[in-house]
């Protein structure tokens, strides 16, 4: 899930950053490229969390792995749709996805110090 992540967030940036630039004012461009950040350090997370974690998992370490792609989802998929839309609606379901990083991250520390 982290390295398709990964993949994903580099090719958006990438296509953000070629085929948008001359559709999207700066603003627009400023949130696609938030997202595109924030999907890639929890990509990297995610790869980290499996590393770290290697060996039979438990059940309150799949939180974690499940919180990181919940949050992409919402939080960098929120900020993409607001920034090709300009629905500012969008606006009031990224913070959703903040929250579940922030699970995601309280988990992944809990997952490692029980270990």
């Amino acid at each position: 899930m982290g390295s398709i992540s990964g993949f994903l967030s580099v090719a958006l940036g990438a296509f953000a950053a070629h085929a948008l630039s001359a559709r999207l004012g700066p603003r627009e461009l400023e949130i696609f490229k938030t997202g595109t950040q924030y999907q890639f350090y929890h990509a990297l997370a995610l790869i980290l969390f499996g590393i770290s974690m290697a060996g039979p998992l438990r059940g309150e370490s799949h939180v974690t792995g499940w919180a990181f792609v919940v949050g992409t989802i919402i939080f960098s998929g929120s900020l993409y749709i607001l920034a090709l839309t300009g629905i500012k609606a969008w606006g009031a379901v990224t913070p959703i996805g903040g929250v579940a990083f922030l699970v995601g991250w309280a988990s992944f520390a809990y997952a490692a110090w029980s270990r």
